[in-house]
């Protein structure tokens, strides 16, 4: 298929390429499955490959795939009836061993995503969409169909929730 000059590209390649590590992450956001997040993920990337419609931009294209991610995973949340959980020890393992002062990093970090994991879904993801991708309040709203202030306040109740569960955590480390 010959490619327009000057048209965004829609190469399969490309959209794998810059989506599938993104929307798998959402995906597990949600899920806490690694199998889940997966299919989930696969479907996600399907859609976003077979749309027609151009996007009006890469941060329309950007929200719109997390937007189809976010949405297929409460589907299937919703279709089950209940959340299942899954130990974070089951996450695979990285390739690496850490150097010693990383092991108690990694420790500690694995200690937050713990608690970030085991918050309600919305303030879980709005932390998600807000500290780990980066999005600013209203566009964290605007994805997931809730008012800037309403972010806000899932913001303020998983920060004020984090602190409570994660006190003491950080007393080794610098500031």
């Amino acid at each position: 298929m010959p490619h327009r000059t000057g048209a965004p590209d829609r190469s399969p390649e490309r959209l794998v390429r810059d989506y599938a590590d993104l929307v798998l992450r959402v995906c597990y956001t949600y899920l806490r499955t690694t199998a889940d997040a997966e299919d989930v993920c696969q479907d996600t990337l399907l859609k976003l490959i077979c749309r027609e419609e151009p996007f009006n931009g890469p941060d329309h294209e950007r929200a719109w795939v997390i937007r189809v991610a976010s949405n297929a995973c409460k589907n299937l949340l919703r279709s089950r009836g209940a959340h299942p959980e899954v130990g974070l020890s089951s996450a695979p393992e990285p390739e690496a061993a850490p150097e010693p002062d990383e092991a108690a990093l990694a420790r500690r970090d694995e200690r937050v995503l713990e608690a970030v994991m085991a918050l309600p879904l919305p303030q879980r993801e709005a932390v998600y969409l807000h500290y780990y991708e980066g999005y600013p309040t209203r566009e964290v709203a605007r994805i997931v169909g809730a008012t800037d202030d309403a972010v806000r306040q899932r913001l303020s109740r998983a920060r004020a929730r984090l602190r409570d569960d994660l006190k003491g955590d950080y007393d080794d480390f610098p500031a």
